[in-house]
């Protein structure tokens, strides 16, 4: 797990191709061996390819209003007002 943390704030970067060629050949490696990591690698690259390739819903108005309201209190309640 500590070799873990070493590569998890360049995922998003590795995904989108902007890591350089060491680190990149290091993860690779380290996915081989870590099925947490694959698994998170797999699960953003598919929540990219769904962000880019689906069609915009409209919530019904009580569900984004509660939606709003609890992202606002988190937000708040973690950067305050």
């Amino acid at each position: 797990m500590k070799a873990c943390s070493k590569y998890i704030q360049e995922i998003a970067d590795y995904i989108d191709g902007e890591i350089d060629t060491a680190l990149c050949a290091q993860l690779e490696e380290h996915l081989k061996t870590c099925n947490n990591c694959r698994i998170m690698v797999d699960t953003l690259r598919q929540t990219v390819v769904l962000c880019r390739e689906g069609k915009k819903e409209k919530l019904p108005p009580e569900i984004e209003s509660k939606l709003n309201a609890a992202l606002k209190k988190r937000w708040e309640k973690k950067f305050g007002k």
